[in-house]
């Protein structure tokens, strides 16, 4: 009898851990599928972005012939021509790469062969419109309105056309981005469920083996097995959670970026008419107080807002940097000096838990110089003077040198910290908003990754990962 309810009590157990171990199989094969998916996903993504951007590009070269031949027609200056007669070559380029990257789209091909036949007409009407200009000794004709007419309108079958690629991309990467987030939900769920399926297995195993303590031993040994299993899919969950928050991180940056140039371009080529409208007209009418005025009102406007498209595009595009081999530590005191008149001023206490002995990060110290005191300064600032606790902490963590800068500021809500490295974002009065923009283009040009974490009354913390050199 005590044999025959042993043999029943072991039956269970075996039945219990086949099904956890079936359980735990197929949450695996789950999630591997699940994360192959998401990778793909991304992929796709990524490759219709690149189609939107190509058509941007395509756009704006096609603008910088036009401009070119405005430009000339104004001025009469040849080397206004120079980026024309480059057009051809370079937008032939662009659509290769545009057919390349569309050749599995049997929808946009159509489309595209016909952009590539209109661009190719307002090319020649271009072309024809600059003979006839040289011809009649550098004047405008009638004959060459006609031409700007049907220029016209043909731009404007190009802009609707390229308006219908774009727009059919972006229907394909929102479908692209909404599979991503509902794989991502998946990948969750079965995370919870592989927790439960934990739980459940502990007590099926206390409950048990509490009638055999043989038995018991036995079980405890397979359950730890188990156990670690387990940790070791959650981490790898946890692992693969992160890596696509940073790499939606990457993708809005790379989005800031692409705008920020759609912006320069289209921007740019108005302000440069402007501002040889100006010259030509400063040129034609006699000076006088009030006119200078109004000219250099219209010059120095204009150079500012040049000045702000230009700081734009500095804090969103990859740099070429000078790597060397620092110690971290070192590199945080550095910026902390350029910042001690403000510490002073202030009374800000600063405290410096570093890990001594840190393996050396490869950076471009001025770079990163400027990262750190971007961060360390806005810290300040957000601190009341003699109340303010800079903390600064250094350590290995995971292979890769991690650096936590802290402060016990006034803090952000939870809508302010989703902006916070957005261009021209910022809760200063006086401030740009591009700081922490270029902050995060130095961090992310390094390979290096940045976190903030925040809470209103209670201060933020900024996290920034390296690999080691």
């Amino acid at each position: 009898m005590l044999t025959s309810i042993i043999d029943k009590i072991a039956d269970k157990v075996r039945w219990g851990y086949l099904t956890a171990f079936i359980l735990l199989l197929i949450s695996y094969i789950l999630t591997f599928y699940s994360s192959q998916q998401v990778l793909n996903q991304q992929t796709r993504v990524h490759h219709t972005a690149k189609v939107i951007n190509t058509l941007d590009i395509l756009s704006s070269e096609l603008k910088d012939a036009e401009s070119a031949f405005r430009g000339y027609l104004i001025i009469k200056d040849e080397r206004f021509l120079n980026e024309y007669y480059n057009a051809p070559r370079l937008i032939d380029s662009t659509f290769l790469k545009l057919k390349s990257l569309t050749s599995d789209n049997i929808i946009q091909q159509p489309r595209i062969d016909t952009l590539q036949l209109l661009i190719k007409n307002k090319l020649n009407l271009l072309s024809s419109g600059l003979t006839i200009f040289k011809n009649n000794s550098s004047v405008v004709a009638d004959t060459m309105l006609k031409w700007g007419y049907k220029g016209k309108l043909t731009m404007d079958s190009i802009k609707t056309l390229v308006i219908k690629l774009q727009t059919e991309e972006n229907d394909l990467m929102i479908k692209r981005s909404n599979r991503v987030t509902t794989l991502s939900n998946f990948i969750k769920v079965i995370s919870v469920a592989s927790i439960v399926i934990a739980i459940v297995l502990a007590f099926y195993s206390i409950s048990t083996f509490n009638k055999e303590n043989k038995a018991k031993q036995a079980a405890d040994e397979q359950a730890e097995e188990f156990r670690n299993q387990l940790e070791i899919r959650v981490n790898e969950l946890y692992k693969l959670s992160t890596e696509l928050l940073e790499l939606r991180s990457i993708e809005k940056f790379a989005a800031t970026g692409r705008i920020a140039r759609t912006i320069a371009h289209e921007v740019r080529n108005p302000l440069t008419n402007i501002n040889l409208a100006t010259e030509h007209l400063r040129s034609e009418i006699p000076p006088a107080a009030d006119v200078d005025i109004l000219f250099n009102m219209i010059t120095r406007n204009s150079n500012r807002i040049n000045e702000l498209i230009s700081d734009l595009l500095n804090s969103t595009k990859a740099t070429q940097l000078d790597y060397k081999a620092v110690d971290v530590n070192d590199l945080l005191d550095l910026s902390l000096g350029f910042a001690q008149d403000r510490i002073d001023l202030k009374e800000i206490k600063v405290i410096k838990n570093y890990t001594k002995n840190l393996c050396p990060i490869l950076v471009d110290i001025e770079k990163i110089n400027i990262a750190f005191l971007n961060i360390i300064i806005n810290a300040i600032e957000a601190m009341e003077p003699k109340k303010g606790i800079l903390t600064i902490i250094t350590e290995n963590k995971n292979n890769s040198c991690v650096v936590n800068i802290s402060d016990n500021g006034k803090g952000m809500d939870k809508e302010s910290l989703l902006k916070i490295f957005e261009p021209y974002f910022t809760t200063k009065e006086k401030g740009t908003g591009l700081g922490l923009t270029n902050t995060q283009n130095i961090i992310l040009n390094h390979n290096a990754s940045i976190q903030a974490q925040s809470e209103e009354g209670k201060g933020s913390s900024f996290i920034i990962t390296f690999n080691y050199a």
